[in-house]
């Protein structure tokens, strides 16, 4: 059991890493071609299409902002019960599977200290690399959550 948790622990961190908060340099080619298709696009059509992807991208912000809330608020009152520890980590990664982005990162980084505390043990703690993780990816967060009207808690 623990060698299965141990290996959920690493591939975790695996996904936490690819989901670090660093931006890829602007790609040359990407930058030119935005500019001839919006050019070729009626300027109407344009504006209602981000609006509406920006009301639905924002309203998924504050969904995931609230969950991963609810989830870090279950995740302090499991006290030791390696069970619980493993339903958080199941719910943080399906809750991970539905955002994409940063905040993806949110929720690996919640399921990696989860599953790190059910491999502890009873009272044992979780590495202090997996609650490092989670504060990272809240800080990365802030921003976005805020702007959304949640506050991101530890």
């Amino acid at each position: 059991m623990k060698k299965i948790l141990a290996v959920a622990a690493i591939a975790g961190l695996a996904g936490l890493t690819a989901c670090s908060v660093s931006t890829p340099a602007p790609d040359s080619t990407t930058s030119t071609a935005a500019p001839a298709t919006s050019s070729s696009t009626p300027s109407q059509a344009s504006p209602s299409r981000s609006s509406g992807s920006s009301t639905a991208a924002s309203a998924g912000v504050k969904e995931a902002c609230e969950k991963f809330n609810t989830l870090y608020a279950e995740y302090k009152a499991a006290s030791g019960d390696a069970n619980a520890y493993e339903d958080i980590y199941l719910k943080a990664e399906d809750a991970k599977a539905a955002v994409s982005g940063d905040l993806e990162g949110l929720f690996a980084a919640l399921s990696l200290i989860a599953i790190d505390h059910s491999a502890a043990g009873g009272n044992g703690e979780p590495e202090q690399a997996s609650k490092d993780a989670v504060r990272d990816a809240v800080f990365a967060n802030a921003g976005a959550c805020t702007a959304e009207g949640v506050t991101l808690t530890l």
